[in-house]
């Protein structure tokens, strides 16, 4: 059995106990500065300049806010984010209703709901690029199962439309396999609210005679907003980051109908090569999630103390 060197034990000995605690935060901290704040801070600067980093012997010129200026007053900057508004709406809304649905049927326990509940968060636990490729192979007009099934209740023939081909049809091609993938993630987190909701008020309410629907109306959805709300800021900043998914499946396509944010900002910064202006980007991007973010937990809390 290996034992602690006498030296290293005595200074060890001698330390206070939060001295001892920043020895083991320390590896931590410095691993946090390296990844995040360090990478964070110089975009900060280089979103100042002109650099490209295809050009990384050019010389580097401060341009001061002229970046940020065009970037806030270019047109397409602003499809690109109202796209993004789009998707995380459609995504949210669909998943919120779809997976408190969910929820609600799984808290009943019904027979083989343990079961059902395991097939239901298979899709969450699929690594994106299989899900974009999976989805793919279903969307192909031609041998995909998925214009089949339209066509199967719908009459219509399954190589009249294609959807990641189609201006109108390619979004909600996205939306419905982000809402495919992301449903168990925010049924999780409504179960688990529902979970915790004590039986004994539902008791009390039974006793007063109040109907399933108003303990639902008066008990269950209020006591289960918390919850339902963390899901939608989890939820909500993921899908304004949504990348791969569009990647995979579209591209951006067809023309620029599918381009969300982070397309455009790949595509400044690795085809372009407009890392100045694609650093300036990307921290308008950073202050728009960070300030919205705020903004709803304030709400959160106000919730959770009423």
């Amino acid at each position: 059995m290996l034992k602690t060197p006498r030296r290293l034990a005595k200074k060890v000995e001698g330390l206070s106990d939060r001295a001892v605690a920043w020895l083991f935060i320390a590896p931590t901290m410095a691993l946090l500065l390296a990844i995040n704040i360090f990478p964070l801070f110089w975009a900060i600067g280089l979103s100042f300049t002109n650099y490209r980093a295809n050009r990384p012997n050019e010389a580097i010129a401060n341009v001061g806010l002229r970046n940020y200026e065009r970037i806030l007053t270019d047109p397409d900057i602003w499809i690109a984010m109202q796209t993004t508004a789009n998707f995380v709406f459609w995504t949210i809304a669909l998943q919120t209703v779809i997976g408190f649905g969910l929820a609600f049927l799984i808290d009943r326990k019904f027979r083989g709901h343990a079961f059902w509940t395991t097939i239901i968060l298979v899709p969450m636990m699929l690594s994106p690029a299989v899900v974009g490729n999976f989805w793919r192979f279903l969307y192909q007009p031609q041998i995909g199962l998925f214009n089949y099934i339209v066509s199967f209740f719908t009459g219509i023939p399954p190589s009249s439309f294609e959807m990641l081909g189609s201006v109108q049809l390619a979004p909600w091609a996205i939306i419905i396999v982000d809402t495919w993938m992301w449903t168990p993630y925010v049924m999780l987190i409504c179960l688990a609210g529902l979970r915790s909701i004590p039986d004994y008020i539902y008791e009390a309410a039974e006793v007063d005679r109040a109907s399933p629907w108003r303990q639902f109306w008066s008990i269950t959805l209020p006591m289960a907003l918390p919850f339902i709300m963390l899901a939608v800021l989890f939820r909500g900043i993921e899908n304004f980051k949504m990348f791969d998914m569009v990647n995979l499946l579209t591209g951006g396509g067809p023309g620029s109908t599918t381009e969300v944010a982070s397309i455009t900002l790949k595509r400044e910064a690795f085809e372009k090569w407009r890392t100045g202006y694609s650093s300036a980007f990307a921290i308008i991007l950073f202050v728009a999630v960070f300030g919205l973010a705020n903004i709803y937990v304030k709400a959160l809390n106000r919730v959770k103390q009423r």
